[in-house]
């Protein structure tokens, strides 16, 4: 079942909207902040995920009152940027040309209305998420935000109420690749060569910083948020002071980017802080000396 008024669709979502922070109601029950499968920004599938993904299986509504755009009952990859299979989902355009996406839905629990109506209200059932799309057998909901002017997808944890605690998330080790590709840990290691480093802190499978940032000498050199992932000749980057791809993002299976820094000769204090939605912060300092 598709609806013949399909838009070409494009990634996007400005945070700043007639000068203030829009926001949605939660798509389906509120849910706890630290119980999510996947998170915005997290590594998954040899992609940036863009979306928030929920454990279970739950009655979907519409976060907002829109239009309805698409619908798919089936896997397909008309719309490159989608880098995951959404499977059965509900596509929904809203004012300032925001969208909002509803994938992984119950192909045999779609509403009979949503195929021939133009529009829904807020809080309208959209069906119930299922088990359609590329989920590793998990029912829950994937849920994304886009606005097709910026070419931004939007962590959609920043446009709901937020309920519950954090996962907790540690700092981890801290690693530097310099322009050789060599890594250099810094447990162990506290001479290096000036020059231009690539900077890694170890992951996790589940806790994601909402804000990292790296200083030297007390001077802010790098600054990542994962409130927006920009889109850039058709693939999604994390936007810091350059725009970085998967590939950098997450080099291994073990580490994440923190930015590229350039180390200057003398005694260097270069120092890390990852910050949580709920601006929890965790640092640490290295004192280093580099010739």
């Amino acid at each position: 079942m598709k609806k013949m008024k399909i838009v070409a669709l494009a990634l996007a979502t400005s945070l700043a909207i007639s000068g203030g922070l829009f926001a949605f109601n939660w798509p389906q029950e509120e849910t706890s902040s630290d119980s999510f499968k996947s998170y915005f920004g997290e590594f998954r599938g040899g992609t940036i995920n863009s979306s928030l993904i929920f454990k279970d299986s739950a009655q979907i509504k519409a976060a907002d009152t829109g239009n309805v755009l698409l619908v798919l009952s089936d896997h397909t990859n008309s719309f490159g940027w989608f880098e995951s299979t959404l499977g059965t989902a509900i596509i929904l355009g809203h004012e300032d040309q925001r969208e909002t996406v509803y994938a992984n839905l119950d192909d045999e629990k779609l509403p009979s209305y949503i195929s021939s109506t133009d529009t829904v209200t807020e809080g309208t059932v959209l069906g119930v998420s299922g088990n359609s799309g590329w989920q590793d057998g998990i029912s829950g909901l994937e849920f994304q935000v886009l606005d097709t002017k910026s070419s931004i997808a939007v962590n959609p944890r920043m446009l709901v109420s937020k309920s519950g605690a954090e996962l907790p998330f540690k700092m981890g080790y801290i690693t530097l690749d310099d322009e050789n590709g060599v890594t250099h840990n810094l447990i162990n290691e506290r001479y290096l060569r000036a020059g231009t480093y690539y900077i890694y802190k170890s992951r996790t499978d589940a806790a994601m910083p909402f804000r990292t940032l790296v200083s030297i000498n007390g001077a802010t050199v790098e600054r990542i948020n994962y409130d927006t992932l920009k889109d850039k000749s058709g693939r999604l980057c994390v936007v810091g002071a350059s725009m970085y791809p998967v590939e950098l993002m997450y080099p291994d299976s073990n580490r994440m980017l923190l930015g590229k820094i350039a180390l200057p000769s003398g005694h260097v204090g270069l120092s890390v802080t990852i910050i949580n939605i709920q601006n929890e912060a965790d640092s640490v300092t290295y004192n280093l000396e580099v010739n």
